[in-house]
């Protein structure tokens, strides 16, 4: 039987680890195998019980602050003692900043096979990655020493409650050698929303180069307003020129979601982006450029001037709500 470990970010605990979730719910699928999750720092023995329900057998635990208030070290040197304890067959780790330095150095450690931005993990030793933008999918066998380390894309899988009972807990030791804290975490900044969050909003708005400039994201603020739990995405091209901050980039190198409408406004369609956001349940798109690749997504496309459709739709929601 292979053990499946997944690894809990604990950036992600005050979320209540909804990434871990999402993996524990597709780890325990996979034929014969035996789930575990690790996760270390504040809280983490708290959430044991919620792992349980959603797969995992075995969780290896800590609360102690070392693993949150250091840079990868440690939690790198805990799982490496954990692995070599307990001969893991893979590791799942969510494709966040902190789990991908984690996932590094603990590759650096074990010499381990490393594959990144995977979408499905369909074997113990074999997953699947988009290329092309999203255009094919690749399936990877992960061959050379174990643990495998893969590390999954948020939104790969729906997390869903197996109704399993508390899982058994194992203290993980907290011996953190000095080398391992050498990096002190001094803050950490959370981008405060007044309404949903790109990752959990049922509806996104997002805005490219055919907004003009970075004040008229204003107007897709007030559409998302006039609709209702409805968060405001952006891409990269407006994020790198400065319109809006980070926190708002659907793509490859942003956000990935799956609302159940995506309304792209002057969006072109670059591959980039499309691999962010392709999964949504409905796009809908709004471009003057008749010829605009996002066009081919699209289940409803709108050819006009931004600045003139926006303005029109958000007073149409308002009408309608009364």
């Amino acid at each position: 039987m292979a053990k499946i470990w997944v690894y809990g970010d604990p950036a992600e605990g005050g979320q209540g680890y909804k990434t871990t979730l999402e993996i524990l719910t597709r780890a325990r699928a996979i034929d014969g195998a035996e789930v575990g999750v690790v996760v270390l720092g504040p809280g983490a023995a708290a959430a044991a019980k919620t792992f349980g329900e959603y797969g995992a057998t075995t969780a290896y635990v800590s609360d102690d602050e070392v693993f949150s208030t250091h840079l990868g070290g440690p939690n790198a040197e805990a799982l490496h003692a954990l692995a070599q304890a307990h001969s893991p067959h893979a590791i799942l780790f969510p494709m966040t900043y902190d789990a991908r330095d984690v996932a590094g150095r603990l590759a650096a450690r074990t010499g381990s096979t490393i594959m990144s931005n995977a979408s499905e993990v369909t074997g113990a030793d074999n997953a699947q990655t988009p290329v092309l933008g999203g255009a094919k999918i690749t399936e990877v066998s992960l061959n050379g020493p174990e643990p495998k380390l893969v590390l999954i894309r948020p939104k790969a899988f729906e997390a869903s409650s197996a109704g399993g009972g508390e899982p058994t807990i194992v203290e993980v030791a907290t011996d953190v050698s000095e080398d391992a804290k050498k990096v002190i975490l001094t803050n950490r900044h959370e981008v405060q929303a007044s309404g949903p969050t790109l990752e959990d909003a049922p509806v996104i708005v997002s805005g490219g180069r055919g907004l003009q400039q970075a004040d008229n994201f204003k107007l897709l603020e007030d559409l998302a307003a006039a609709i209702g739990n409805c968060a405001v995405g952006a891409t990269r091209a407006v994020v790198d020129a400065g319109w809006v901050p980070y926190a708002m980039q659907v793509g490859q190198t942003g956000k990935t979601v799956k609302p159940k409408v995506y309304i792209a406004v002057g969006i072109s369609g670059a591959t980039q982006h499309i691999v962010g956001m392709k999964s949504s349940d409905r796009i809908v798109a709004i471009n003057k450029d008749e010829e605009a690749p996002i066009f081919q997504l699209a289940d409803l496309g709108i050819v006009g001037d931004a600045l003139k459709v926006v303005p029109q739709l958000t007073e149409e929601v308002k009408s309608r709500k009364g």
